[in-house]
């Protein structure tokens, strides 16, 4: 198999937000209590502060941008109070959506809460992300946990906080409204959810304007369907008029999640393996038609789209088991794609967060109660790190595809689906070009052509994913190291064409000087 990549860099996308790149951690499972947080018992790892530090190396070595925490449909049904002070004072609650730790019970011990999650970004270099309780919470429960963490004066949130050990504010930029309000956070209405979104973001925008710096993001909780978001983005502007501007200057960002699966996470045939990717590819579509939503009722806003919660959520993932399941090549490659599909909308994407960070979902890092080790979808991060705040080219791919019939109406109105057996993007930042791409064909090789649209290019560096490795392997403590990534050969055609042969099921990386 051919194919060729056409690298258009007098055609500018936009830049790469970092926080593309980001990830979720949820109370569930092993996520935080047992792969984050083993709290005093420091004869099971090293640790700081009771967070694990091998967990949190991993991570801070593929420079996690922005970390979201505490759901996820925990979210609704945490109270952060519970979660701060003394930990033999903090009350046991429930956690009415799943079980976690070692005990894989329903119950929430509170002894990660607002301060440990903060120490674990402080630890791991990256942004707090924190999801407020709009399904059973009040304004003033957020506004209070936005005041102790953001306010620097003397109040007695302000005072809480330092008795936590936390003098100064944790500057706390991201703030989603809820979480899957649609569903798990309530079962709102589009208009319930736009009444309930106005008066939250109605508080905590006026917290911020006037006590502090007036940078705060807050993401509304869209849906995945058309009608959805437009009924709430309507709905929105249904109030009087209250000073300058109108309702839609309280929303900065519209968050829209995807999970997709096909067959079993390691038992999976071959058009299977074609579906998977094929679903993952509605990503793009739902970021697509949510950004039509918000043309339609906000022209004149810059509201970005948030996809903070996507990836692959295999049968084997079940409540019993804390939503685990095998972490195979195949997800890798889903995952790369989806990357590619974010990088080509940096003009809209302001922020993704795949799921979840540790043990659970498509995570990228696993763990056992001595080691943590990386995830074949970790190494796809790593290798696409190179994109991170970077300004992305348009890049069309030249290839074969397979033809996927549809199931009911899954891909709309088309009968097939046509899943290109190479994706590609392509980014630049100070003279320097990075390529990412992947070889989706289960069996064939393809030589490939990049046309960096550049006569003079220097490789730096060429590496491959994957090389001799079956799409259904999967990461163990044991085998994490097959999944790094190998060198590759790439020739210098001398007019401006690189052509490299990247084989099966492969994600390859490049790194060009201009």
């Amino acid at each position: 198999m051919n194919a060729a990549i056409h690298v258009a860099r007098h055609d500018p996308i936009d830049r790469i937000d970092p926080n593309v790149y980001g990830h979720l951690s949820e109370h569930l499972g092993r996520c935080i209590y047992g792969g984050v947080w083993v709290g005093e018992d420091e004869n099971r790892v090293p640790t700081e502060g009771g967070i694990r530090l091998d967990t949190a190396e991993l991570l801070h070595d593929i420079e996690v941008p922005v970390l979201r925490w505490p759901g996820g449909c925990f979210a609704d049904d945490y109270h952060w109070r519970n979660g701060i002070g003394p930990r033999e004072d903090r009350p046991r609650r429930r956690n009415m959506w799943w079980v976690q730790g070692r005990e894989d019970l329903p119950e929430e011990s509170n002894a990660f809460g607002t301060e440990e999650f903060m120490q674990l970004c402080e630890m791991i270099d990256t942004e707090p992300y924190l999801a407020v309780n709009v399904g059973s919470g009040e304004p003033d429960e957020a506004v209070d946990w936005a005041e102790y963490c953001n306010y620097d004066g003397d109040t007695e949130m302000t005072r809480l906080r330092a008795a936590n050990g936390s003098q100064e504010p944790h500057d706390v930029t991201w703030w989603g409204v809820g979480n899957e309000n649609w569903g798990c956070g309530g079962r709102f209405s589009p208009e319930l959810y736009a009444e309930q979104f106005r008066s939250h973001a109605n508080y905590l925008k006026a917290f911020d304007r006037v006590m502090c710096d007036g940078d705060i993001q807050l993401v509304a909780c869209g849906h995945i369907t058309d009608n959805w978001n437009r009924r709430f983005l309507e709905h929105l502007a249904e109030c009087v008029s209250f000073g300058q501007g109108t309702a839609y200057d309280l929303i900065d960002h519209l968050s829209v999640h995807r999970y997709y699966y096909a067959g079993g996470d390691t038992d999976f045939t071959e058009t299977q393996y074609y579906r998977l990717l094929a679903r993952a590819a509605k990503i793009g579509d739902d970021i697509d038609r949510a950004a039509e939503a918000i043309e339609m009722f906000a022209p004149a806003s810059d509201i970005g789209i948030v996809v903070d919660e996507w990836g692959v959520w295999h049968p084997e993932a079940v409540f019993a088991n804390g939503l685990e399941q095998a972490n195979t090549v195949r997800d890798a490659l889903a995952a790369a794609a989806v990357l590619d599909d974010l990088n080509e909308r940096a003009d809209v994407v302001s922020m993704a967060n795949i799921a979840q960070t540790v043990n659970v979902l498509q995570c990228l890092v696993q763990t056992n109660e001595a080691e943590a080790w990386p995830t074949p979808t970790y190494q796809v991060f790593d290798r696409y790190m190179g994109h991170m705040g970077a300004t992305a080219l348009r890049t069309v791919v030249d290839a074969d595809t397979w033809s996927v019939e549809s199931q009911g109406s899954e891909f709309g109105p088309e009968d097939t689906h046509e899943v290109p057996l190479v994706s590609a993007s392509a980014s630049e930042t100070d003279g320097r070009l990075h390529v990412t791409l992947s070889n989706r064909d289960l069996d064939a090789a393809c030589a490939v052509t990049v046309h960096p649209d550049a006569e003079d290019v220097t490789v730096v560096d060429a590496s491959v994913l994957f090389d001799g490795l079956a799409v259904d392997i999967h990461s163990t403590v044991d085998n994490a190291a097959v999944f790094e990534p190998e060198s590759i050969d790439v020739e210098d055609e001398g007019d401006g064409r690189l052509v490299l042969e990247a084989p099966p099921s492969s994600v390859v990386s490049l790194t060009l000087d201009l």
